[in-house]
């Protein structure tokens, strides 16, 4: 079953750069911060080393989902038109302000209450069921800011907590009590389904089968339970793709071949060599050094069939950005476009992909640890409440 990636133009209206402008300040005022750029933390490709660092920290994992990245802003409206309103903000740190959502605040039975000043990270997907029926989701993964209070600094599992006890389950108290109302609303919103990190087998095998066929997968994501909330790169969350599947995303440039003016040319008043816009160019990419800064890292090879392919979507090709795989020869070969994306990968990141792709670290690998990933987890717990133990001992 092929599957669909939501189309957020569809979903929000993508608000003004004047608007956009002042929630990025809004934003970066409750994170502390100065910078206005993308607030979401981004993971690093898992390679041979990350083996040993989920046997040293403990890990949740969770099912890599083929949506659409986003954070949600929970801002404060005109008190007298919309009080609340929210913002899903995409990779590329556009707004796009969403209707008809409401949070109601815990132990309000009137459900009139709600949230302002918050901030979770999650991933639209659309899941498509066995009879063809679709539902659009916002499936969180983690809680920034609650009501004006940074939980950035709290372990995940707190976060986590926290979210699900203060914003999800009033959502669905709400939602129970007034069922008819689901028909109206322009997603459901849930937690991302996690398992300890040692529960890999059951990944593979219950979970994985059946979230490709609701809504397509690409992997595994590790995150650290005991680390803070880091935006930007983040050390400690591990994207795990299957080997053949760990990708790089490059700006692309093309350059066709220059023909020199035939007889046919001259006639027409050609007399300059022009490019031949019928052959298929050499598609160069390049990598990000800095902003604004490229580095040209290889070729796409690319088939007349892949090339006729990509000229019938009818979109601008010179400059977009690709999404590219290795193949057995070594040769970059396209994925897919990613215009959810405004740049290439940089030039760290891309080394850190082809550590994985070098490493190969397979299904199989992965399961082959996880007794011993769950040993050193029990251990850790066993010391941890015995440590407690003996300070309860002592304060009494």
């Amino acid at each position: 079953m092929s599957h669909s990636v939501p189309n957020l133009d569809a979903i929000g209206v993508k608000a003004e750069p004047e608007l956009a402008d002042t929630f990025r300040r809004e934003v970066a005022q409750l994170l502390g911060r100065n910078n206005l750029n993308f607030p979401g933390a981004q993971p690093v490709s898992f390679s041979a080393k990350h083996l040993t660092e989920l046997q040293k920290e403990d890990y949740y994992v969770c099912e890599k989902t083929d949506g659409i990245r986003c954070l949600m802003y929970f801002a404060r409206g005109d008190p007298d038109v919309k009080p609340e309103i929210h913002y899903l903000i995409d990779r590329k740190n556009e707004y796009r302000f969403v209707d008809g959502l409401h949070f109601p605040m815990p132990d309000d039975d009137t459900f009139q209450s709600f949230h302002v000043d918050t901030l979770v990270d999650g991933e639209l997907v659309l899941d498509t069921y066995e009879d063809g029926t679709q539902q659009l989701k916002f499936l969180v993964f983690d809680c920034l800011v609650l009501d004006g209070s940074s939980l950035m600094h709290r372990t995940l599992d707190k976060r986590l907590a926290y979210f699900k006890t203060n914003i999800l389950k009033p959502y669905k108290k709400m939602f129970d009590t007034f069922p008819e109302e689901k028909q109206h609303r322009p997603f459901a919103v849930e937690d991302k389904e996690t398992q300890f990190s040692y529960g890999i087998e059951m990944m593979f095998r219950d979970i994985l089968p059946k979230v490709k066929r609701i809504h397509g997968n690409d992997g595994l994501i590790f995150t650290c339970r005991s680390t803070p909330y880091r935006i930007g790169t983040d050390e400690h969350i591990l994207k795990w793709k299957p080997p053949s599947e760990n990708t790089v995303d490059f700006r692309m440039r093309l350059e066709f071949p220059i023909l020199e003016p035939d007889t046919d040319d001259e006639a027409d008043g050609i007399s300059e060599p022009y490019p031949d816009y019928d052959a298929i160019p050499i598609c160069h990419l390049f990598v990000m050094l800095n902003a604004g800064e490229y580095r040209h890292f290889g070729e796409l090879y690319i088939t007349p069939t892949e090339w006729e392919d990509l000229k019938a979507m009818r979109i601008p090709l010179d400059d977009c950005i690709v999404e590219c795989f290795k193949d057995e020869t070594s040769r970059w070969r396209f994925h897919r476009l990613r215009d959810d994306k405004m740049d290439a990968n940089h030039i760290s990141t891309v080394e850190k992909v082809l550590e994985s792709i070098e490493d190969r670290i397979t299904e199989e690998d992965l399961i082959r640890i996880a007794p011993t990933i769950k040993t050193a987890w029990k251990k850790r717990q066993a010391t941890a409440q015995s440590r407690n133990g003996v300070k309860r001992k002592f304060e009494e």
